[in-house]
């Protein structure tokens, strides 16, 4: 970002510099044309009506997927983007405002009590998530990382680990006593 303002800076500066834009010039005569009206409408100015959504990010997925399952073989990652629609009058989706990025690891799991395993996990996905650029994430606010070790369909154990502040609550805890920082049996 601070490339391309500097790049847009000199531009600027460049462009005032030049001699023919810096000494008068007679005005070339100008042949009226028509122009037709853009095809695309301004979005931001339709009225809203504001509705809960997810959004896939597939790109976001597919490389997460890829680092996760390079450090847990069997599992399924995916990203969304968690926000708002935007509903016109016509119920209509407008345009999407995201608001945090929401990562989803599953894991299936011989034992459901093998929390130093689970725990080392955690850790692992969370290095991962944390050197995710952010301008590769969607919206300004940190979401969270949503684990499920999964035994069956029926026997799994699933919860949160919300991104902002992990290092900070987290420390360098691994294994289950990371795993008891985050999981709280029903």
């Amino acid at each position: 970002m601070k490339t391309k303002l500097t790049l847009l800076f000199l531009t600027l500066i460049l462009g005032a510099c030049s001699a023919a834009l810096s000494t008068p010039q007679p005005l070339s005569p100008q042949i009226p044309t028509e122009t037709a009206p853009p095809l695309t409408q301004d979005t931001s100015s339709i009225p809203c009506g504001y509705q809960w959504a997810t959004q896939n990010l597939p790109d976001l997925t597919a490389q997460f997927d890829w680092m996760i399952q390079s450090l847990i073989p069997n599992s399924t990652s995916h990203a969304t983007a968690y926000g708002e629609n935007c509903l016109g009058s016509d119920g209509q989706i407008v345009r999407f405002l995201p608001m945090q990025t929401d990562f989803y690891v599953t894991v299936p799991v011989e034992r459901l009590d093998d929390y130093e395993t689970f725990g080392d996990w955690i850790y692992e996905v969370m290095l991962v998530v944390d050197g995710i650029p952010p301008e590769n994430l969607a919206g300004p606010q940190p979401g969270f990382v949503e684990f499920r070790f999964e035994k069956s369909a029926a026997e799994a154990i699933a919860f949160r680990v919300p991104i902002q502040g992990y290092f900070e609550t987290a420390g360098e805890k691994t294994g289950e006593e990371l795993f008891r920082l985050f999981y709280t049996a029903p």
